[in-house]
């Protein structure tokens, strides 16, 4: 059941930079048998109370160069999924806890950031999973 406070839900992905991410994304490719694509991978999973519903857990290799984790200055960003995401932002801000930037929202879900107490780049996530299966296509493991 859904808490329309908002809440995490699950591990939506790990977003790590490469110095070469198109090596690696071959190397995970060929070496461990990835299906992947210019980002990275979706690894297919089922919702447990709703097991027709499907959901997705993100990897993806991303240039050293890239700002998309600033302010962070690690070479890693987690993903969390959240249900309710403007709620849950809300209470965040209630605790102190600052959010980087604007919601943004595109076809496959909305999303926002903030940092960990170390740093640590954090994007939260309220999927639109049906859309984003058929968006990814034949990229996704099974």
């Amino acid at each position: 059941m859904e808490n329309n406070e908002g809440r995490i839900t699950g591990f939506g992905g790990v977003f790590i930079k490469y110095s070469d991410p198109d090596g690696v994304r071959n190397w995970y490719k060929e070496k461990l048998g990835l299906k992947t694509d210019d980002y990275g991978t979706s690894f297919e999973w089922r919702h447990s109370d709703q097991p027709e519903k499907k959901g997705y857990t993100v990897w993806s290799a991303m240039d050293k160069t890239s700002g998309y984790f600033e302010p962070s200055g690690k070479e890693f960003m987690i993903n969390l999924r959240v249900v309710h995401i403007e709620a849950f932002l809300a209470r965040l801000k209630l605790m102190g806890i600052e959010q980087l930037g604007e919601v943004q929202e595109f076809e496959y879900g909305k999303f926002a950031h903030i940092l960990d107490p170390e740093g640590v780049k954090i994007e939260l996530w309220e999927a639109n999973d049906e859309l984003y299966d058929k968006m990814i296509g034949e990229t996704k493991i099974l």
